[in-house]
């Protein structure tokens, strides 16, 4: 069982492929080597390396292999000394039987350039087997009268030699009736015939023993010997004789057992027991004898075993008719073995190439042989696959045939093939044989990753802790192995400026993004970058997303008040005068915030007052007005304390302090009297004058300075603002906030002007965004040091 497993291993190793009828020892003439039958194991039969003319080692480099035609492992290759030498004994008998020469038909089959080198392997015959009759003694009876020169046929030996090792003569021992004449037959085979030298006498001698020898002509010869039994009978003057001297008939191959071949029919015209016939095989070959059965009474030859038209074709017979009295009559008989269809084609692999890779050309995946044992129409046959696959096939010389690809695969598509190869005979009924090959596709990286997303829009809050993960990116690759492995990088921003390296990191392996930094809405509200993914390929492919990363706002800002200036070196005072009527209007509290959205959405009330209920705010736009009529019990110095708060979660606020100062009229003094008087006692400096109008003309032109650039910027967004008229913040908002800006913040797209009126509408000044710059910078320096994006959103 180990055996036949490693000769069936070594039969599906053998790689060979014969593509073209001009591939290299294609047209050599085959060769013919010789051994002698029995020698021992490992003799040295040829030397192939001299005989295909290839150099030492060269059998190695081209993967060589000997196969015989039957797949039998009767041969080894030396593949580095090229020498070809018996794997086993050889029995050419057990070979090749009766048949001469015995000729083993094998080919040498070269990979590396594919070749083909055809021989053959005469096994010579020894005289190892000594001639054998089928019987150890054989009766003949003859008639008394017989005349001398009768021949009587005697019962030939066996010799499964053959040539001059096979039977070449007879002898008889020494007596004085007869002698043995040798004959040769029409197949060649030698038979005896015991000739009658004189008349026989029974009365004197009724029974004679011979001893019969067989020689053969080996050296040294061997000889075999049967006795002859002969037995003198009274006289019997017709002998049987058969209605036909030679039967032709055909039987076929798959008769049942139990089937009549042939019946023959001989008749004696003597009566009584010497015209009483029986029948009998004269001479039965090894193979006849298990395989027909003769009636001794009826002459029918049936069949006693199945018949293998592959292994026997034909049969001949020789049957003896018997009558009473001793004569007898031969008749010979030739059986054919007509073939039928009963042998299924075969297929043997002997190359198979699996993964291929999915972008190689026309390649080879597999090469194989097939054989059908019958012949005639029913041992032509034709090979096929199936149609819908990229495999074609190839024949090559002596039945081989190629599989190879018809064209590059892809392995995406389909990473797997099942190829059944069908054999079928055009014999009648036809049969097949199918054969599954799996072929599986190797990839390579041919694939690019591919993002789920062609952009990403991630958001995070803004104060954020450090390595916060914020999102992801993800990657295919339809390839496989290594090739489908991605890695993920960060690729350089369109704008060199941001500092990318110090804002995000990325997870190589998944592609998680990280923010390295606590993010400022205030100073960097997006920012965006390429991310790359490749895979692990060999050159490597690649591809890249965009991600866009948000801040969000979150409530970090509390409102800052414009106006009044909280910082001053001298409180502002608001001038009311005591005739003023139920909602006049005091000034108007000012504040942003740096926040965005709800978290800038101001609402403003009144904190505290000098008197209650003199005083109201108003909630969404921070206006103070008068809330009844002044009487003169009111003080004239009031002190208001006006709450500003976001709509932030949780709020954030600042209070202001209004010094409101009650007058009966605009021309009385707004100064106390010792402060008046204080300041007309005091002498004028001309120093202080000097000083005095030095700033006021630098003041004038810085004021002047500013207000052109404000307006060119205004002119750009189309949004100057008209002259004597407070302008009114745009956008929709809850009843009880005020929004200073379309985006909750100070953007460059809104001037903000303060107007304080005392009836007349001639004392009012304005409170526009370059008026304090230096107020603005001291405050939100604190918070946006260094923050181009907050001083642009306040216009500084």
């Amino acid at each position: 069982m180990e055996a036949g497993g490693e000769r069936f291993h070594q039969q599906r190793q053998v790689l060979i492929l014969f593509l073209l009828l001009g591939v290299t020892f294609a047209g050599w003439e085959s060769r013919r080597y010789s051994v002698m039958e029995e020698i021992e194991s490992g003799s040295f039969v040829a030397n192939l390396v001299k005989d295909l003319g290839l150099g030492v080692g060269e059998l190695a480099a081209r993967e060589a292999r000997v196969v015989s035609e039957d797949n039998e492992a009767g041969l080894q290759l030396d593949l580095q000394t090229g020498k070809l030498t018996l794997n086993e004994k050889l029995d050419r008998e057990e070979m090749c039987g009766p048949t001469d020469p015995c000729v083993m038909h094998f080919q040498v089959l070269l990979k590396k350039p594919l070749g083909v080198f055809r021989a053959e392997l005469l096994v010579r015959d020894i005289n190892d087997h000594a001639p054998e009759f089928p019987e150890r003694e054989m009766t003949l009876k003859i008639p008394e009268n017989s005349p001398p020169g009768t021949v009587f046929p005697l019962k030939k030996a066996q010799d499964l030699d053959v040539g001059n090792n096979n039977i070449q003569n007879y002898s008889i021992s020494p007596n004085s009736y007869f002698h043995v004449s040798t004959r040769n037959r029409g197949d060649g085979r030698k038979y005896p015939e015991l000739v009658l030298d004189r008349e026989l006498d029974r009365e004197k001698q009724a029974l004679l023993r011979l001893t019969l020898t067989a020689l053969d002509g080996g050296s040294p010869p061997r000889s075999g010997t049967t006795q002859v039994r002969i037995l003198v009978l009274d006289i019997n003057d017709n002998a049987p004789e058969f209605a036909q001297a030679h039967y032709q008939v055909q039987v076929l191959e798959n008769s049942p057992v139990g089937a009549l071949v042939v019946k023959v029919s001989a008749r004696d015209l003597d009566t009584g027991t010497n015209g009483e016939v029986s029948y009998s095989l004269f001479y039965s070959s090894q193979e006849m004898s298990p395989t027909f059965e003769l009636n001794s009474l009826s002459g029918e030859v049936r069949l006693i075993k199945k018949l293998d038209f592959e292994t026997v074709s034909s049969y001949d017979l020789d049957i003896d008719a018997f009558d009473g009295g001793g004569l007898s009559g031969k008749c010979s008989v030739s059986i054919e073995v007509v073939d039928v269809n009963d042998n299924a084609p075969e297929l043997t692999i002997s190359s198979l190439t699996s993964p291929i890779p999915e972008n190689s050309p026309e390649t080879e995946v597999a090469l194989f042989r097939i054989r059908d044992r019958d012949s005639g129409e029913n041992g032509k046959m034709t090979c096929s696959i199936q149609d819908d696959l990229p495999f074609i096939l190839k024949p090559s010389e002596e039945n081989f045939y190629t599989l190879v690809t018809n064209g590059p695969l892809d392995r995406e598509s389909k990473a797997e093939y099942n190829v059944t190869i069908t054999v079928t005979d055009l014999g009648t009924p036809r049969l097949k044989t199918e054969h599954n090959i799996t072929v599986l596709v190797s990839d390579v990286n041919d694939n690019a990753p591919s993002f789920t997303q062609t952009s990403y829009t991630l958001w995070v809050r803004e104060n954020n802790s450090p390595a916060l993960h914020i999102g992801s990116v993800s990657a295919t690759d339809t390839d496989a192995g290594a090739n489908a492995q991605v890695t993920y990088s960060l690729l350089p921003p369109p704008d060199p400026l941001v500092p990318l390296a110090s804002l995000v990191s990325i997870n190589p392996d998944n592609g998680h993004l990280f923010a390295l930094t606590s993010l400022d809405y205030e100073a960097l509200r997006a920012f965006e970058f390429h991310v790359g993914a490749t895979d692990r390929g060999s050159p490597a492919l690649s591809s890249q997303a965009l991600v866009r990363v948000l801040v969000a706002d979150a409530n970090d800002n509390a409102p800052f008040v414009l106006y009044p200036l909280q910082n001053a070196s001298a409180p502002c005072t608001e001038l009311v005068p005591r005739a003023a009527e139920p909602g006049y209007l005091v000034t108007k509290v000012v504040a942003v915030d740096g926040d965005a959205g709800q978290n800038a959405w101001l609402s403003y009330q009144l904190l505290k007052a000098t008197e209650p209920g003199l005083f109201g705010v108003w909630a969404h736009n921070g206006e103070v007005r008068t809330a009844r009529l002044l009487s003169e019990r009111d003080a004239p110095k009031q002190r208001l304390v006006v709450l500003v708060k976001d709509n932030g979660e949780p709020p954030l606020s600042a209070s202001v302090t209004l010094h409101v100062l009650l007058v009966d009229g605009f021309s009385q003094p707004y100064l106390p009297a010792p402060e008046a008087e204080a300041a007309a006692a005091a002498p004028a400096d001309p120093l202080t004058v000097y000083l005095v109008v030095a700033l006021a003309s630098v003041s004038s032109l810085f004021l002047f300075s500013v207000l052109v650039f404000v307006a060119v910027r205004l002119c750009r967004r189309g949004g100057a603002a008209s002259a004597g008229r407070c302008p009114v913040a745009e956008g929709h908002f809850p009843g009880h906030l005020v929004d200073v800006s379309g985006t909750g913040t100070l953007s460059q797209s809104y001037q903000y002007e303060v107007c304080l009126t005392g009836g007349t509408g001639t004392n009012e000044f304005k409170f526009s965004k370059p008026v304090l710059p230096s107020i603005l910078e001291s405050n939100f320096e604190r918070k946006s040091e260094g923050s181009p994006t907050l001083q642009n959103r306040l216009g500084i």
